[in-house]
């Protein structure tokens, strides 16, 4: 069958597009396969899961509990509850504990910093005791504290039962509540989390090796805490960081302590290598403005109550659109920090991030002849 030369030339046309359509495509594989339970890696600033199995199992996080210990412990620094230099004695319960330890004895007093490097780095669980009970007289009251700011993050699938981790049927949390928690940490307590790099801590002359394999393989990784009972088997929490991107992975229930490594490092490569994080927009910048109606004014300035990061595929900063949504009408009185729409980022018509769109400031209600003349106004529209 003969085609006639137009037909040929719209032929050679469309398959020109298809091989363009083809090479702006963005392939990505899928994530290298983990033995373990359950995984997940995120990004720090955006939050974006890039990958994850499992990752809302409730599963024993053995040592991996002490980012929490340390997370309570940093809030009660924080508040001035309690001082590095504070001295803690060292109870006979926290001096029996079973487990890892940093050798800390019966009736010493030792400062809060110290212990805590002794938790973090020696995953001491006769430090962790020590601290439980020195800030909430128990370590069962500890517990509950560590559970109520489990409840304030959102970790919904995480109860807390003592503060190292020891086995027991209501001790558990998952891989994505263990991102929420290590993002939470990082972000509010960077001058503490510093001390997740810690290689190896001394103390009453026994020097013991952090477990993390990781901060010697890889020089980006600055944390962030391993774990090991035989129920849990080995887990680990490590980030990193590479050209300013920070990303998170939680690995739990591998065979072995060289194998929570291998998986938390093939993790982290795989995000590096086809994702990319940057900043699209600044906290408390204007992005739009909306009228408000009965109010002392009538325009409204709306931006973010945080910075706005988007993860994408590498290398597609130049293909990301942006767009404002805002709440069709605004009434006065509206408080600084009110939502009042949303900002979205995607990418070939997936949404990558979004976040509220807020007040950046306060906007009182008007007086009466103000409210009378916009609700005038409002009854015709």
């Amino acid at each position: 069958m003969k085609i006639k030369l137009p037909s040929l030339l719209f032929l050679f046309a469309l398959l020109g597009f298809y091989r363009l359509s083809l090479a702006d495509q963005v392939l990505i594989p899928a994530p290298p396969e983990i033995g373990a339970k359950a995984y997940i890696l995120a990004d720090f600033n955006s939050g974006r899961v890039l990958a994850e199995s499992n990752a809302d199992e409730r599963l024993e996080p053995a040592s991996l509990t002490k980012i929490m210990t340390a997370y309570v412990v940093f809030r009660e620094l924080a508040a001035g509850h309690l001082k590095l230099d504070d001295m803690v004695m060292v109870s006979e319960k926290a001096w029996r504990t079973e487990g890892s330890r940093m050798f800390a004895q019966v009736g010493a007093q030792i400062p809060v910093e110290m212990l805590l490097k002794g938790m973090i780095v020696q995953s001491g669980n006769d430090a962790s005791v020590a601290l439980a009970e020195h800030i909430a007289g128990d370590e069962a009251v500890f517990a509950q504290m560590m559970n109520q700011q489990a409840e304030r993050l959102g970790m919904k699938n995480t109860h807390y039962k003592n503060s190292m981790g020891l086995p027991d049927p209501e001790h558990y949390t998952t891989a994505r509540d263990l991102v929420i928690l290590t993002r939470a940490m990082i972000d509010e307590f960077p001058e503490f989390y510093k001390w997740h790099a810690i290689k190896e801590f001394e103390f009453n002359g026994i020097k013991q090796h952090n477990r993390n394999r990781l901060l010697w393989r890889d020089p980006t990784v600055d944390g962030v805490k391993t774990g090991h009972t035989e129920g849990a088997g080995f887990c680990l929490v490590t980030s990193a960081v590479r050209e300013d991107m920070r990303l998170i992975s939680v690995v739990l229930g591998t065979k072995s302590d060289n194998d929570r490594a291998n998986a938390n490092q093939a993790l982290l490569n795989y995000g590096y290598r086809f994702f990319e994080t940057r900043p699209i927009y600044k906290a408390n910048e204007k992005l739009s403005e909306t009228r408000v109606w009965k109010g002392e004014d009538t325009e409204l300035a709306l931006g973010l109550n945080r910075d706005f990061y988007v993860t994408f595929p590498r290398g597609q900063y130049q293909n990301l659109k942006a767009g404002i949504e805002v709440n069709g009408m605004v009434v006065a009185p509206v408080k600084q920090g009110d939502k009042l729409g949303m900002v979205k980022v995607t990418f070939n018509d997936q949404t990558v991030g979004q976040q509220d769109l807020v007040a950046l400031k306060a906007v009182n209600q008007g007086g009466f002849f103000r409210r009378t003349f916009d609700q005038a106004r409002l009854f015709f529209k």
